[in-house]
């Protein structure tokens, strides 16, 4: 099967947006002749574009007019080329920004209070004069049917211009701070997955699987049996798209090749008879949400779930990627940093051939290798103090351990290229969860299993790193 890709997903959210804010704004009185634009927004129609801003905030007519004004806008956004929107985002962060008159003013009268009563009413008016005019916009879209999706996808075309200046980047913190708000965790539904489940919502699962490629609908399925679970997040404002979404394996200990579970002709494992979860693969679904953490969030509701569904389950672990292994490794070679035997050199050199793919099976020289150099890596910090991995961040800070190191743990083109064929499993102690995440916050404490920490005593002794 082909996979689906998805814009696909896209292209059909866009026609459902289109239909519906027409809609609106035909049903609505006349408002004006609003011209039409170029897809690539030339420089001569930027004042209007400019007009219509404000006229969508300032126009004439009610909350319905309003209403209208926006889906128009929306409309108008849509219809643009990457060129065009660029364009709608500078004018939208440069025009409708606070007004530095009013913000004076209202720091003056701030500063002339004289009792707590003046004080707190003078802080109100500064708080709206800060306000940025461009957020009420924003804020008028949730009101739209799919406005929020509609926002959420708009931040992602922001976030890939949001460096060029400082005013889109003031928009992008504007935007973000209403996403923040609009996506508390309180507001997310928790929903299990099954083969049951609506064919739109497995497509959807293929689509935005970021981790092990989904190949077919015999692969999902496999991915849905009944050794397996798969669990999503959702908010009520976008019911048809996951926000994130977990893949786990039920199994007896822990699992160490990605392969294994991945297989479409193993058998399947009777549930009733399985101690551990195994989760496999973490996709978050929509880069408009970046830094809208809902990772930590769903695995514990995860784990909860499956507490109630299957007491059995003793143990909760990944079975993670290492994405900047291979590139660390790589690093370490040009610049001649690697400390390495005869026996080390020859295994390095078939380790980077990538022909032990073929025959996956462990090789002591290479896996010996592997582990020492992994444990190096996972030694290495950022300027903050944090590894420099962004998946062992994400597990440590949600109060995981580092368990064990996989080698081979995943032996197809993608495992090879980010990491050399390295995975990781990382455990979830519940007993040891906020020790843990206390310890690595406040100390930068990396939990690791006693194998893994003597390893890296081991590496930094011989001086590997």
């Amino acid at each position: 099967m082909e996979r689906t890709k998805p814009e696909s997903f896209l292209d059909r959210t866009l026609v459902r947006v289109h239909r519906a804010w027409r809609n609106i704004v035909s049903t609505t009185p006349a408002l004006g002749d609003g011209g039409t634009f170029a897809p690539d927004l030339p420089d001569h129609q930027l004042p209007a574009l400019d007009a219509r801003l404000h006229d969508c905030l300032y126009g004439a007519g009610g909350d319905y007019a309003a209403r209208a004004r926006t889906a128009e806008l929306g409309r108008t956004y849509l219809r643009l080329s990457a060129t065009g929107r660029s364009k709608f985002l500078t004018v939208l962060a440069e025009s409708l920004q606070p007004d530095p008159e009013t913000v004076a003013q209202e720091i003056e009268h701030w500063r002339r209070a004289d009792d707590s009563t003046d004080r707190l009413s003078v802080e109100a008016s500064l708080r709206d004069a800060l306000t940025a005019p461009r957020v009420r916009l924003l804020k008028q879209f949730n009101a739209l049917p799919e406005g929020v999706k509609f926002l959420v996808d708009m931040r992602e075309d922001l976030l890939a211009c949001k460096n060029e200046t400082a005013h889109l980047a003031a928009l992008d913190d504007d935007l973000k701070d209403l996403l923040v708000s609009w996506f508390d965790l309180g507001f997310l539904q928790f929903q299990q997955i099954t083969w049951e489940s609506p064919a739109a919502l497995l497509e959807k699962l293929i689509a935005y699987e970021a981790v092990h490629e989904i190949r077919s609908w015999r692969d999902l399925r496999n991915r849905l049996e009944s050794d397996r679970r798969c669990f999503a997040l959702f908010h009520p404002s976008m019911s048809a798209e996951p926000l994130a979404f977990v893949e786990v394996a039920l199994t007896k200990g822990l699992a160490g090749r990605v392969q294994d579970l991945l297989d479409i002709g193993a058998p399947t494992a009777d549930p009733d008879q399985t101690d551990t979860a195994i989760f496999y693969s973490i996709s978050n679904t929509q880069k408009g949400l970046r830094g809208v953490s809902f990772g930590e969030h769903l695995i514990k509701k995860v784990v909860e779930s499956l507490s109630l569904q299957l007491p059995q389950i003793q143990h909760f672990a990944t079975l993670s990627p290492v994405p900047g292994f291979r590139r660390w490794v790589d690093e370490q070679i040009e610049a001649e940093a690697l400390a390495l035997s005869d026996q080390d050199s020859m295994a390095l050199e078939r380790l980077r051939s990538a022909d032990w793919t073929e025959d996956p099976a462990p090789d002591a020289p290479m896996q010996d290798l592997v582990h020492r150099l992994a444990a190096a890596y996972f030694s290495q910090r950022r300027g903050d103090g944090q590894p420099i991995d962004a998946v062992a961040r994400f597990h440590l800070r949600n109060g995981a351990r580092l368990e064990r190191l996989n080698w081979p743990g995943d032996s197809s083109d993608s495992g090879v290229k980010q990491a050399y064929g390295l995975m990781v499993n990382y455990r979830y102690d519940l007993k040891h969860l906020e020790a843990n995440h206390e310890a690595y916050v406040q100390y930068g404490t990396v939990a690791a299993a006693r194998t893994i920490r003597d390893l890296m005593k081991r590496v930094q002794k011989d001086g590997q790193q």
